[in-house]
């Protein structure tokens, strides 16, 4: 491990997609590398993740959940199954497992995709605590992932509204888990001056 790397806590984190079609290997799945490829990016921290491809069954999504918060992951993110169609249950599963809601993450996730798209507000993604485990409901598609995540922002490079990673970290240092840095130039993590460590 790097000297720059060991100087940042180790963090292990859930990465879920949630397809029938996916799953079943009727085409190849684009969420998981989508979002290995932006946290990879975007974190200082030496990441382990934990990846499933799951088809869209309530129980298995849940059972899935709760299976990678035991493992210790102190962020879990889901892709797909968010919409109104009969089979979109992943909201339904990740709120059946939860000791915490956490509406904000949702509320923000469908402005930001309002920047992008009026069908954002079809999209059900919830967000929920549960023990020491952030879990996040992410759109499907990996364009969408990334702006969610990241926001929405101008030509000039400024934000216009926030994505919502900018809020996870102190989110996971409030419920107990690892200090997550990001690399500004993605992603601005904010936090209170005393929640800050010093600069290392």
């Amino acid at each position: 491990m790097s000297e720059s790397l060991a100087a940042h806590d180790p963090v292990r984190i859930g990465i879920v997609s949630i397809s029938d079609r996916a799953s079943s290997g009727v085409y190849q799945d684009q969420g998981l590398p989508a979002l290995q490829d932006w946290l990879t990016r975007a974190l200082k921290n030496p990441i382990s993740f934990e990846a499933r491809l799951i088809p869209d069954e309530q129980d298995r999504i849940s059972a899935t959940l709760i299976e990678l918060v035991d493992m210790g992951c102190a962020l879990v993110l889901t892709t797909g199954g968010t919409g109104p169609a009969k089979r979109d249950v992943t909201p339904e599963a990740t709120l059946a497992v939860a000791h915490k809601e956490m509406p904000g993450f949702g509320e923000q996730m469908r402005q930001v995709s309002l920047a992008f798209v009026p069908t954002a507000i079809l999209s059900r993604q919830v967000a929920v605590v549960r023990d020491e485990t952030l879990i996040i409901n992410l759109p499907g598609q990996p364009k969408a992932i990334a702006e969610t995540l990241e926001g929405a922002k101008n030509a000039d490079g400024s934000v216009r509204v926030n994505g919502i990673f900018a809020a996870v970290p102190y989110c996971v240092d409030l419920i107990g888990g690892p200090y997550i840095e990001t690399h500004e130039e993605v992603i601005k993590a904010w936090r209170p001056k005393n929640a800050q460590r010093p600069v290392r």
